[in-house]
C-alpha cells in the first residue's frame, strides 16, 4: 500500500489513499484554517473508529442491531510528557442489548488493527528522495 501526502495552501496537509483524498488542517491558533481535524486527530479518531468497526462486524454477525450503540473515546493528557498515557474506549450499548453478548462486544473492541498496532508498533524509516 503506498500514500501520498501533497501540500494546499496555508497549513492544509492532505493525503491520498485509494483514490479518496484525506484532507488535514490546523487550528487557527497555529496558522491553519481549521478546514479540517488536524492530523493528530484523525490519528486518535482511528482508534475509536476501528474499534467500531469491529462491534459494528460483530453485530451484523449476530443479526443484532448496532444503530443504538455508541463509543465514547476519551484521552488523558499527561502535561510532564506532553503526551497521551491513556485512552479509554466507553461502549455504550442500548437496555435490550443482550447481556449474553457485553463481554463480547468488548473483545471485539480489541481486535481492533489500529490498537493492535500500537501495541506492536512498525519502524517508521524517513528518508529523501530528489525526483520521481
Amino acid at each position: 500500500m503506498e500514500l501520498e501526502v501533497f501540500f494546499e495552501g496555508n497549513k492544509k496537509v492532505n493525503a491520498r489513499l485509494n483514490g479518496h483524498i484525506i484532507a488535514t488542517d490546523q487550528p487557527r491558533r497555529s496558522g491553519g484554517d481549521e478546514s479540517a481535524p488536524e492530523p493528530f486527530s484523525l490519528f486518535l479518531a482511528s482508534i475509536g473508529t476501528c474499534a467500531g468497526i469491529y462491534v459494528k462486524y460483530f453485530c451484523e454477525k449476530r443479526g443484532l442491531d448496532a444503530s443504538k450503540i455508541k463509543i465514547i473515546q476519551r484521552h488523558n493528557f499527561n502535561p510532564e510528557t506532553r503526551m497521551i498515557d491513556r485512552i479509554e474506549l466507553e461502549v455504550i450499548l442500548p437496555e435490550d442489548f443482550p447481556g449474553k453478548y457485553r463481554s463480547a462486544v468488548v473483545n471485539a473492541m480489541d481486535l481492533c488493527a489500529v490498537k493492535r498496532h500500537l501495541s506492536n508498533p512498525p519502524v517508521i524509516e524517513t528518508f529523501t528522495k530528489i525526483g520521481r
